[in-house]
């Protein structure tokens, strides 16, 4: 099984970002609700305090379901290992120097980062920048 890349400069040079088109939203609920997210959601976790889902915003809409941090998902589609050093150190603190807020997921095969829907834009050019001094 390929389980990803783990030399960081080949990670940056290789991260090319991509945008999604659509919004999501973060939702939390009692972990009865379950069901009723599974195919919705692009990520149920289960805390302490009760389950968070992340679902587009317009699913969260038609079910009437409260909501925060309206966001785009930018996804890395490097193939990074889980046990890559340093990659999401450096692509939070790129966003963190221009003031934008991140939310990270890391799946078996890419990290997906949820970035506030008015500045995703702006983040996908900083992470291409990021990717293209990586290579020089």
């Amino acid at each position: 099984m390929n389980t990803g890349q783990t030399n960081l400069q080949d990670l940056l040079r290789s991260i090319e970002p991509e945008l999604s088109d659509r919004t999501y939203v973060f939702c939390t609920m009692p972990d009865e609700r379950r069901d009723e997210l599974e195919h919705r959601a692009v990520l149920l976790f289960r805390e302490r305090e009760g389950l968070t889902a992340v679902l587009p915003k317009t699913d969260a809409e038609r079910i009437g379901i409260d909501y925060a941090f309206p966001s785009r998902m930018i996804t890395l589609t490097v193939h990074s290992s889980l046990n890559a050093v340093g990659l999401l150190a450096a692509v939070t603190q790129v966003l963190a120097q221009a003031d934008i807020s991140v939310n990270v997921v890391s799946a078996f095969y890419h990290d997906h980062l949820f970035i506030p829907e008015h500045r995703a834009v702006e983040a996908l050019q900083i992470l291409s920048a990021l990717s293209e001094q990586a290579t020089q």
